[in-house]
């Protein structure tokens, strides 16, 4: 059987609509809503892209000594945040869902190599298609 793109693009975005439905991505809306809602991180995020603006301007115009006490700034500023627990639980629902969705993508790209193989009658094993195993390359 073959399908359009159409018909594939369709499956995606059910896929996607699945994946939007996972429990680790309704915990990444609920971290993110506790961040967007957390003034402790609201101030610290705030004080850091000021600093950061001070930092472009100060490496434009040539002030490395004063550059470099700014991201020094900045950096204390970012660890502070990373110590927050609700910006951690934010982090690692991040990772939670980008690992789903490397997951399906490795499984799709896996999955598609191995149909090609299989269907070409070549080896899974070494990864050769069928036109490999018959082209005496080798």
């Amino acid at each position: 059987m073959k399908y359009s793109k159409s018909e594939i693009l369709d499956k995606a975005k059910e896929l996607a609509q699945m994946i939007a439905a996972t429990e680790e991505v309704d915990f990444f809306k609920k971290a993110e809503a506790q961040i967007n809602g957390n003034q402790s991180v609201s101030t610290l995020i705030a004080s850091i892209k000021s600093l950061q603006k001070q930092a472009v301007n100060l490496q434009h115009y040539g002030k490395a000594e004063a550059h470099k006490e700014v991201e020094a700034k900045i950096d204390a500023m970012m660890k502070e945040m990373d110590e927050i627990p609700v910006v951690q639980q934010f982090k690692q629902s991040q990772e939670d869902v980008n690992d789903i969705l490397q997951m399906v993508s490795h499984t799709i790209s896996n999955t598609v190599t191995d149909e090609i193989i299989e269907s070409t009658g070549g080896d899974q094993l070494r990864g050769t298609t069928g036109s490999a195993e018959n082209c005496g390359c080798h």
